[in-house]
C-alpha cells in the first residue's frame, strides 16, 4: 500500500507573486478578490440547493452574499470609474434577495464578475487614485483609491459571512 501524496500547502493569493506587473493598491484589490473566490468556491463545496437558500437561526442566505459579491463589485467599479449605475444595475441590485440559481450558477456569476473586475481594476491602476469619486443617489464622495480597496473590503466582508453561514449549514447536518 503506498503513501497518499501529502497535500500542497495552501498559498495565498498575495504570496504567489501575482499582479507583480500593477502598482500595489491595485494588485491588492486582486489579490483579495482571488483570496475571496478561493474561499468562497472551499467553503460552499458540498452545500445543497436547499442549503444555499436558507437562512439559518435568520441569518442571510449564502446565496444572497454570492449573488451580492458579484453584482457590488460591478458597481462599486462603477463608481470608480466615474460613472452612475445603469438602470440594469439597479435592476440586478433589486434581484438580489431573491433566486433560485444553483450554487455552480451563483459561483460563475461570482467568477465572470471577478474577471471584468480585473480588467477594469487594471485600467484603473494607471489613473491617479486621489481622483474624487461619487457614490450614489446622494453623491457620498470618494475617490478612485477609495472605491477600489472598498471593492476587496466588501468582497471580504461577504467572503467571511459565507464561510461562517457554511459552516453552521454543514454542521446543523449533524
Amino acid at each position: 500500500m503506498s503513501a497518499s501524496p501529502t497535500p500542497a500547502p495552501y498559498i495565498e493569493p498575495w504570496l504567489r507573486g501575482t499582479y507583480s506587473e500593477l502598482p500595489a493598491a491595485a494588485r491588492a484589490v486582486l489579490h483579495a478578490l482571488d483570496l475571496a473566490l478561493d474561499d468562497l468556491t472551499h467553503s460552499t463545496a458540498g452545500l445543497t440547493g436547499a442549503e444555499l437558500h436558507s437562512q439559518p437561526l435568520g441569518l442571510t442566505s449564502v446565496a444572497f452574499h454570492l449573488r451580492h459579491i458579484a453584482r457590488s463589485a460591478d458597481r462599486l467599479l462603477s463608481y470608480a470609474e466615474g460613472k452612475q449605475l445603469s438602470a440594469e444595475q439597479l435592476a440586478s441590485l433589486k434581484s438580489e434577495q431573491s433566486g433560485e440559481e444553483s450554487l455552480a450558477e451563483l459561483l460563475a456569476e461570482v467568477e465572470a464578475s471577478f474577471s471584468s473586475a480585473a480588467e477594469r481594476v487594471r485600467i484603473l491602476a494607471a489613473a491617479d487614485l486621489n481622483i474624487a469619486r461619487s457614490v450614489g443617489r446622494k453623491q457620498f464622495p470618494t475617490s478612485i483609491g477609495g472605491a477600489l480597496i472598498h471593492v476587496a473590503d466588501h468582497t471580504q466582508r461577504h467572503a467571511g459571512q459565507v464561510v461562517t453561514t457554511a459552516k453552521l449549514l454543514k454542521a446543523l447536518r449533524s
